[in-house]
């Protein structure tokens, strides 16, 4: 039977948390009646081959956390797992939806999810409203004075810093406005099982700032073997912490971390402005190169057998944990797309796969950054040495033996010599691309 007591929704999505954000606010602002959505996207979830993907144990496991926070306010979140725009008109046959209030997304499938749920909400007089939330500069914000894009980030970064010095930072004290949800009787909590998921027993990374790593980041940031990075990542990609705090506390303690910070917004701005690079490279030209794209060769890089320790361990890092330090990120990825002459899209979607922190956008970015082909990348012709970043960045090898237990010396023969790779790698490059170097 239809609740027939109208209701503002607001739809949860990644922004997994009650306090600073932006649309939860707004909605509570304007409604005395906010009722609290999820919706596990069936587009999704079919896509995921793995049954105990991490991710979606975090997303339940913080969801649990904000359905027994709502409990204690009266209130409770509706649960549902559907196609969006099916779960929408489920949601307002259910309930006397007046409104719908959400955050901005910026990926193409989410802009098309979105336009075809306000044009439905719109066509039964109910009004539809997202706002800015996830990042703190977005789509047309920071451009250049002739009004066209940024694609290099040193001078957008700077206008950024410029304009946040204007603007100062913001906040949407949400948690202070509970009161407004809707008051009811806890619905169904559904269960991993339920939605045909089982439960992943990574531990994920503290969501706590800790002041001390921020402080030293610019010190300890390249060195893998240390705890020199904050690992909050998988908690900006499914907003269980608010980028405006992460930034006012960049602010305060140090401008490298901040230039992350912005780095991520930058390349969210890319993928909303040229949503091509999403399958395609930035950079048109790069699409002739020819990938040799040998699939035995990606899988022992997969599985951190290519006999580069720095290589290996960072892909077995990924494999158990989810996670890959930043710097080893990109030795991997220029090894992949240098030395074997891999396609970067490859890469990219196995870091999709596996990544806890995946976001389209950075990682999209990034790859494209270490292949050559993105906007603002490393030179085609700049190819990592992975032995010489070892010695650079884990001399005594703490991060590999860690990583690779049974190291020695000679554990696994190199699946390609360096300068071979290094002399293969510019040929290609420079026949595909008809440039000189």
């Amino acid at each position: 039977m239809k609740n027939i007591k109208p209701v503002s929704v607001f739809w949860f999505r990644r922004d997994l948390r009650l306090h600073d954000n932006h649309g939860f606010y707004q909605s509570l602002k304007n409604s005395s009646d906010v009722l609290p959505v999820f919706i596990f996207d069936k587009n999704i979830l079919e896509q995921l081959s793995d049954k105990r993907d991490k991710r979606i144990s975090f997303i339940h496991q913080t969801l649990n956390t904000l359905y027994d926070e709502l409990i204690k306010h009266g209130s409770s979140l509706f649960v549902l797992q559907d196609e969006p725009l099916h779960a929408i008109k489920i949601i307002c046959d259910s309930f006397s939806v007046k409104s719908v209030f959400t955050n901005h997304d910026y990926e193409p499938y989410a802009i098309e999810r979105d336009s075809k749920i306000k044009e439905w909400l719109e066509s039964k007089n109910i009004s539809f409203h997202t706002f800015k939330d996830q990042v703190i500069f977005e789509k047309n914000e920071v451009m250049k004075s002739d009004g066209t894009p940024y694609t290099i980030f040193t001078p957008y970064s700077k206008i950024w810093k410029q304009k946040l010095a204007e603007e100062k930072i913001k906040t949407f004290p949400s948690e202070n406005l509970l009161s407004n949800l809707f008051k009811t009787k806890p619905f169904h909590f559904p269960s991993l099982i339920e939605i045909g998921f089982e439960k992943s027993k990574t531990k994920i990374p503290s969501i706590e700032i800790n002041k001390q790593i921020v402080s030293s980041y610019h010190l300890t940031r390249n060195l893998p073997a240390l705890n020199g990075t904050s690992k909050l990542s998988i908690h900006l990609r499914f907003g269980t912490v608010s980028i405006r705090e992460l930034a006012a506390t960049a602010l305060q303690l140090n401008e490298q971390w901040l230039n992350e910070l912005i780095w991520r917004d930058f390349f969210m701005m890319i993928l909303f402005q040229f949503p091509y690079v999403g399958n395609r490279s930035f950079k048109i030209k790069y699409e002739n190169i020819e990938w040799r794209n040998n699939e035995t060769e990606f899988e022992k890089w997969c599985n951190g057998e290519t006999g580069y320790p720095i290589v290996d361990a960072g892909m077995r890092e990924l494999n158990e944990t989810g996670f890959m330090h930043n710097r080893v990120r990109m030795i991997v990825a220029s090894f992949l797309t240098k030395h074997l002459l891999i396609d970067w899209r490859w890469g990219e979607a196995y870091f999709a796969e596996k990544l806890l922190d995946y976001e389209l956008s950075s990682n999209n970015g990034n790859w494209q950054w270490a292949a050559g082909c993105g906007c603002d990348a490393a030179p085609c012709f700049r190819i990592f040495n992975p032995t010489e970043q070892t010695k650079r960045f884990d001399q005594e090898m703490i991060y590999i033996k860690k990583w690779i237990p049974n190291f020695t010396s000679n554990y696994l023969p190199p699946i390609v010599e360096h300068a071979f790779a290094r002399r293969r790698a510019l040929e290609v490059f420079k026949k595909s691309l008809r440039e000189n170097y």
